[in-house]
């Protein structure tokens, strides 16, 4: 499925991690290598721009982390990056360049591309966001389906079977997200991208397109 590639959603050039993508075709791809590639990656960085704090958990000097976020590692928050109050980012994540994580927002193994705003009570799991992606206050991503059985990313006329449990939603550059909606798991929203608010998403939406509701899928002008 093209549009589910990784070079139709991400400007890699925007990301700490760009090298965890190597030699894959999908993003749900490097979920399960995100924990050892923070390891590895954090012992690179240089002191003078990062410090360690903790078991794993790699913080650049020129990020603002409020004292009442809660940071377990593995976990890379890159520079002038805002992490906010009550911010819960529970271990392998990498939160990119001027990325804003926001107040009571959760994160749980997820890459965070440069410019990625998640700033009002989101949930963000087993999921990419892309460069300047946005989810408006209260939309999240649900990352394991009912029935607990593994989650198929699902095209207009092809599937691919992830072999994962947990998928959250992989949105391309740019992608707009409305207030209070649910990404399903295994939803791919395109670059340019727009979700209406209080949406229920599923499946792949396609770059520049404007999802209004399941039968309203239409082409941004």
């Amino acid at each position: 499925m093209k549009e589910c590639q990784i070079s139709e959603l991400y400007d890699l050039s925007q990301t700490i991690a760009a090298d965890i993508f190597t030699d894959v075709e999908y993003p749900w791809q490097v979920l399960p290598k995100i924990s050892e590639f923070i390891g590895k990656k954090g012992e690179t960085l240089p002191e003078e721009r990062y410090r360690k704090l903790g078991e794993n958990v790699w913080i650049a000097r020129s990020a603002k982390v409020a004292a009442t976020a809660s940071i377990t590692g593995p976990c890379i928050i890159d520079e002038e990056a805002e992490v906010r109050h009550c911010a819960f980012i529970r271990g392998n994540a990498i939160v990119g360049k001027g990325a804003v994580v926001g107040n009571s927002t959760e994160l749980k193994n997820v890459i965070l591309f440069n410019k990625v705003q998640v700033p009002h009570y989101n949930y963000v799991g087993d999921s990419i966001l892309g460069y300047k992606a946005h989810m408006g206050a209260g939309s999240i991503t649900s990352n394991v389906k009912s029935d607990k059985t593994l989650v198929v990313i699902k095209g207009p006329d092809e599937q691919i079977a992830t072999g994962l449990k947990k998928v959250g939603a992989m949105l391309g550059d740019e992608v707009e997200v409305g207030c209070n909606s649910v990404l399903n798991p295994g939803t791919v929203v395109g670059r340019h991208g727009q979700i209406y608010p209080i949406s229920c998403v599923r499946g792949v939406i396609p770059a520049n397109h404007i999802f209004k509701d399941k039968e309203h899928i239409i082409a941004r002008k």
